[in-house]
């Protein structure tokens, strides 16, 4: 496969989930606000962090999240669509068909009017588009090396967000908070299989534990991780540019989340938090230096 077809098909993936991830912890979050509006502005504050904002705003922390979660949201639907026209031949008419119908209906309805009126619509069309985008996916396109590299881009994106998104809850919701709990597992659309899990009482170290190292809940860090290895060991064994070293890297990021106990995990969340996401950064670099940066002199050897 082509260096450029592996780079296409990887960020036209990390920006749809990316997409869909900012519509659905934005959604829960509005609705959050009819039940308690008086951590309102804490809680945006804690939303702009979560989805990457790294420059300080003052004032209205409402506005400045909405305004940032639109932007995001249109950004990487864009960029999504562009990377998916630059491999049209590599993707099913379906899927570009999919991916198309979002991108207008984003459009229309990220306009200033349409968005401050009707907010849930746009939220609602993105996550619902991005399932069916990953359902057509499946189910249309040979599952080969461009399909392992958007499984790829996938759930490195969704590894690095659940581990942001954990993090920052961890560090600023006190244990009686209820609702605010309940806020972080629907974010990661984990509230219903939590409860057939734990039930429905919320303690914090609970939640960790379910969405953190739950090996069967598709939006844990865990299940994300093993798929994420399956789908680099998938590519290693289907081209001639062979790495040991990201197998490695991704053999520790899977083992840290199968062998380590909770108990250790809370003593020091943020460590564990900041080990995840180091690894997924060196794990996208080895990415890049082995299918889509190396040098030509790999590639002639290979």
């Amino acid at each position: 496969m082509l260096s450029r077809v592996a780079d296409s098909l990887y960020w036209m993936s990390r920006y749809l989930e990316r997409a869909e991830h900012t519509a659905r912890v934005t959604g829960v979050h509005l609705n959050l606000m009819l039940d308690e509006p008086a951590s309102e502005s804490r809680r945006w504050w804690r939303v702009l962090a979560s989805l990457g904002n790294k420059e300080a705003v003052d004032g209205d922390s409402f506005a400045a999240a909405q305004n940032f979660a639109l932007d995001q949201i249109l950004t990487a639907i864009t960029a999504a669509r562009e990377n998916a026209r630059q491999v049209r031949e590599q993707i099913s008419s379906e899927m570009w068909e999919q991916l198309n119908r979002l991108y207008h209906e984003s459009k229309r309805m990220g306009t200033p009017g349409f968005w401050e009126a009707q907010p849930h619509d746009l939220l609602f069309t993105v996550t619902q588009s991005s399932h069916q985008f990953q359902g057509v996916t499946d189910s249309t396109m040979i599952h080969g090396q461009g399909w392992q590299f958007i499984q790829i881009g996938r759930f490195m994106e969704r590894v690095q967000a659940t581990a942001r998104l954990i993090g920052l809850h961890y560090n600023e919701v006190t244990a009686s908070e209820h609702m605010e709990w309940i806020g972080l597992l629907r974010s990661c659309t984990a509230f219903e299989a939590y409860c057939k899990v734990y039930t429905a009482e919320m303690r914090p170290e609970r939640v960790a534990e379910f969405l953190l190292l739950n090996p069967e809940f598709p939006h844990s860090v865990r299940f994300a991780v093993d798929h994420l290895r399956r789908s680099l060991e998938a590519a290693n064994d289907a081209t001639g540019r062979k790495s040991d070293r990201l197998g490695k890297l991704a053999g520790r990021l899977t083992s840290s989340l199968s062998y380590t106990p909770i108990e250790e995990i809370m003593s020091n969340l943020h460590e564990f938090l900041l080990n995840i996401l180091r690894l997924c950064s060196n794990i996208h670099s080895g990415i890049y230096q082995v299918y889509i940066s190396y040098p030509i002199e790999a590639a002639i050897e290979a």
